[in-house]
């Protein structure tokens, strides 16, 4: 044992980084090109895009789950597309990152939108009538300016896919050294009788996760303010 936490334990715990790690890295680029449609863009369909981009919140994590089966499963259609080039999800870590994504991506995408929105768009109008394009606009403008609301966007979408339960069973499963992140750790050790210590211990070092990941986005938030400021 290392800290109190068995191997089996430290399995989930490094599982689960990594997993939350690669769940903001997908989800990321693609959450702060939906918020600023949404918050910018006049488009049709732009009502429809919001509602599928919050339906995570809305439905139950399992219909989620068992969606992205149907889906990214070995017989879905984009379970069979992505395999052509040796990328697997359903049972494999891969899924599990996948479903983090999914379900962390609604509060990244409303993290940055709220920063968008607070941006005064004089700013960037008075680029644009400098001859600056729209791309050029918010590389400088628009993307300095909403640095915080990124990170904070991209801590919350870590936190999500730490925590995520419900998605993450229903879609890869819970196989211990493969899938079993710490949440899932935590309901099998709770079902065996004598390993409340262990479910106990993962909850600790999830508190402590959950608390690091707040302080750093703060921190961080905090220190872009003042740079911007300057």
């Amino acid at each position: 044992m290392i800290f109190g936490l068995g191997a089996a334990e430290w399995g989930a715990v490094a599982l689960s980084l990594k997993v939350s790690l690669w769940a903001s890295l997908i989800s990321l680029p693609v959450a702060i090109l939906t918020a600023y449609a949404l918050a910018r863009g006049r488009f049709f369909g732009q009502q429809a895009l919001n509602l599928v981009v919050h339906l995570p919140l809305l439905m139950p994590p399992v219909v989620t789950g068992y969606l992205l089966l149907v889906l990214f499963g070995i017989e879905g259609p984009l379970g069979r597309f992505f395999a052509l080039f040796g990328v697997e999800f359903a049972f494999r870590w891969t899924g599990a990152a996948l479903a983090g994504a999914i379900m962390g991506f609604p509060l990244m995408v409303r993290a940055i939108r709220l920063a968008i929105e607070a941006v005064d768009p004089k700013l960037e109008e008075a680029a644009a009538t400098l001859g600056a394009g729209r791309v050029r606009v918010f590389l400088t403008i628009t993307l300095p300016l909403i640095a915080p609301g990124i990170a904070a966007g991209a801590i919350l979408g870590f936190a999500k896919a730490m925590g995520e339960f419900g998605a993450t069973i229903t879609f890869v499963s819970n196989i211990p050294g493969q899938t079993q992140t710490v949440p899932t750790a935590i309901y099998t050790f709770l079902q065996i009788p004598g390993q409340e210590g262990a479910a106990l211990r993962l909850i600790v070092v999830s508190v402590l996760l959950s608390a690091g990941a707040l302080i750093a986005s703060e921190i961080l938030a905090a220190r872009m303010r003042r740079r911007i400021g300057r």
